[in-house]
């Protein structure tokens, strides 16, 4: 090959080699970022019932201490300690002996009084007569009327002395007030009693039905009213209010109860208010001092924005946030108030509107400020937890 060829293929080669290396000074363009699909539901308003989970405990319904109401050696105790018991059935019975003998003087008093007032009565009769013959002095008719007069009230206070000597000779058969159940007997066969110390004797209790005292915190109770009082909460009425229990050992209660009341005093020492309701208890499961939870309906919420659990999450502070999809489909982050939960659930109260796109599925693969593609999301709307579906569940804490 002459010189000037490989001259000429050196040169060309040389050339490329520059060609090459130019093109790979220049640089790279940019990656674009990926843009990740994420599963949104569209925040709307619906209507809800709104439910309280309270703490609390049981009491009797009627509670009747017995206590002696004469003074006297007890006899005999008639009735078994935890049985149930009638009102008007007999339980002791004090030795009525003195009261027997009180009675029989009492009645000798009183006809005694009869007698004389027969005798006034006669006099009267005869003075009167003698009176207006002028056979004797006004002064001595006017002594006989007062004397009839007397007559009369000995005869009076006779069967008061006769009434309470029966009403005492009665006490001595010591019945139950009320009917239910009967507790321990404080005093055996040979025991004194006395009236004038009112010597416990029993108690019995009417434990159907039966009270439940709930305790509602202050907080939770100023809440519910201020709701009512600016429409968001529309309320049934206390006395319409169903209530049911759940029992120390988790099951649930069979009975339905109704709410009686609202404590209007406030327990400084607690924080809190007592809100009572009552359960039917035919069978006798409650009994007085048992811990409870109940459950009662507050009103309705027609202004609920529900959002599922999965996505709301928390930050540093606890407070819940969501992340929500723009109109340009970029990713925000809304700070939330939320009251209770319905199933699955979160109620919102604010930091959305109705219309925002709430990302609910793929919240682990975008944040704030990315651009995503938004499908809607597929979730299982069962229940999770248990508790009834569409319902605004409000708790308190343990008392």
């Amino acid at each position: 090959m002459s010189r000037a060829r490989v001259k000429m293929v050196f040169r060309g080669g040389f050339v490329a080699s520059l060609i090459v290396l130019a093109g790979c000074s220049q640089p790279a363009a940019a990656a674009s970022p990926k843009v990740f699909e994420v599963g949104v539901i569209t925040v709307k308003t619906s209507s809800v019932p709104v439910f309280s989970n309270l703490p609390g405990r049981t009491n009797a319904y009627l509670v009747s201490q017995v206590r002696a109401r004469v003074d006297g050696i007890v006899l005999s105790r008639e009735f078994t300690e935890g049985a149930n018991v009638k009102a008007g059935q007999r339980l002791y019975k004090i030795d009525p002996a003195p009261y027997i003998a009180a009675l029989n003087s009492a009645k000798a008093t009183l006809a005694r009084a009869q007698a004389s007032l027969v005798a006034e009565n006669a006099q009267v009769q005869r003075y009167k007569v003698l009176v207006e013959g002028n056979a004797i002095s006004r002064q001595n008719y006017d002594n006989a009327l007062a004397a009839q007069g007397q007559a009369v009230a000995d005869v009076a206070a006779g069967k008061a002395m006769v009434e309470r000597a029966e009403i005492n000779l009665s006490y001595t058969d010591v019945v139950s007030p009320i009917s239910g159940r009967i507790g321990l007997s404080e005093v055996t066969p040979g025991a004194y009693v006395q009236a004038t110390g009112a010597t416990l004797m029993t108690t019995v209790q009417q434990l159907d039905p039966m009270y439940v005292d709930l305790t509602q915190s202050s907080a939770d109770g100023l809440k519910l009213r201020t709701d009512i009082q600016e429409g968001r909460l529309q309320t049934q009425g206390n006395d319409a209010a169903k209530v049911t229990l759940t029992l120390e050992n988790g099951r649930q209660y069979k009975q339905v109860g109704k709410l009686q009341f609202s404590d209007v005093s406030f327990n400084q020492g607690t924080g809190s208010v007592t809100v009572r309701a009552v359960f039917p208890n035919p069978n006798g499961t409650l009994l007085p001092g048992m811990f409870v939870r109940a459950r009662f309906e507050e009103g309705t919420n027609n202004g609920a924005m529900l959002i599922p659990q999965v996505g709301v999450t928390h930050d540093q502070s606890g407070r819940p946030i969501a992340l929500i999809v723009g109109s340009d489909d970029k990713v925000s982050q809304a700070v939330l108030t939320t009251s209770g939960t319905r199933g699955t659930d979160w109620i919102v109260t604010s930091g959305l509107k109705p219309g925002d796109r709430v990302i609910v599925q793929g919240t682990d693969k975008t944040r704030p400020g990315a651009k995503v593609k938004t499908v809607p999301a597929q979730l299982n709307s069962t229940t999770a937890d248990g508790t009834t579906p569409g319902a605004d569940t409000r708790t308190s804490p343990s008392a």
